[in-house]
């Protein structure tokens, strides 16, 4: 008998690769949120692997803010193009155009994301919902189950958090309920780099470095755009920067960085003591417990 030694990412894909094929047997209309970051971008890669030779059984979701970044929509449709995958795109302005959501002062739309979200949830009757959200990412995702339920409200309730030992998932809810699906719960941004790098797995340049004009605004690198800025007192420099996450635009920063491959990046990653979210996300920063609200109105 031969036993073949599993490194640490193979563990990991094999993880998430089998959590993939749970929800395909458990769920009736799961479907996977896809923005073209790098998380949702390794979660797709891992779904196609979990299926191959048969295309990915689920569509995709996107929740359009309106403020995202031109580079990272480009991406998303050509990944979608590529894949031969159905895109359903949530937008935000829709739902601000019709008096369902209003535009908030501080001009950030990542909080208006949880209407249009939910929404398509029940338009769609979707009862599993395919995040990439991490653990290692943020306290309150820190407290989330591989698979968590979410109530028929689209709401978050710690306290009905399941137990899930030795990879048995349960995946059991009402009509009207849904179940968040984190794949990548026990990975690491490293881990996702590495993986990254170890798959050839296609990113938006904008994750490695490039010259970008941008403001400082509470210690964070913004770029103009759509969502406004700079204001007065906020000098526009053109530095050399990348950005560690993607989303809304008005509140995802950029780092000085020269990374402009995959293997600096690594470096770089592995040298940092603060995480993604941590560093360049303003809408953590509103309150010490920002993603938990937002994870108990419905937030992903």
């Amino acid at each position: 008998m031969t036993t073949t030694a599993l490194d640490s990412l193979d563990r990991l894909e094999s993880e998430a690769v089998h959590i993939f094929r749970e929800v395909a047997g458990e769920f009736d209309r799961p479907v996977i949120l896809f923005s073209g970051g790098k998380d949702s971008t390794v979660l797709l890669h891992l779904a196609v692997k979990a299926f191959w030779p048969a295309p990915v059984p689920f569509p995709l979701l996107h929740v359009d803010t309106g403020h995202n970044f031109p580079e990272v929509l480009d991406f998303r449709d050509r990944t979608v193009e590529r894949y031969g995958l159905r895109l359903l795109v949530a937008r935000v302005q829709e739902w601000i155009d019709d008096g369902r959501l209003t535009e908030r002062p501080d001009g950030t739309r990542n909080p208006l994301q949880t209407v249009p979200l939910l929404d398509t949830i029940n338009e769609h009757r979707f009862d599993a919902v395919f995040g990439g959200g991490r653990r290692d990412e943020e306290r309150a995702r820190a407290k989330e189950r591989i698979f968590s339920l979410r109530n028929a409200f689209g709401q978050w309730e710690p306290r009905r958090q399941r137990p899930e030992l030795w990879n048995l998932y349960n995946g059991r809810h009402r009509p009207g309920e849904h179940v968040r699906v984190f794949p990548l719960s026990n990975w690491t941004e490293l881990d996702v780099w590495r993986y990254i790098a170890r798959e050839k797995v296609e990113l938006p340049s904008i994750y490695f470095a490039h010259r970008r004009a941008v403001f400082e605004r509470d210690g964070m690198l913004l770029t103009s755009g759509p969502w406004g800025g700079p204001r007065p007192g906020e000098p526009v420099r053109e530095l050399t920067v990348r950005y560690r996450t993607v989303g809304d635009g008005s509140c995802t920063g950029a780092v000085e960085s020269d990374a402009a491959g995959i293997d600096d990046v690594i470096a770089e990653v592995a040298a940092s003591r603060l995480t993604e979210r941590g560093a360049t996300r303003a809408d953590d920063r509103l309150s010490e417990a920002a993603m938990e609200d937002r994870k108990r109105e419905g937030y992903f």
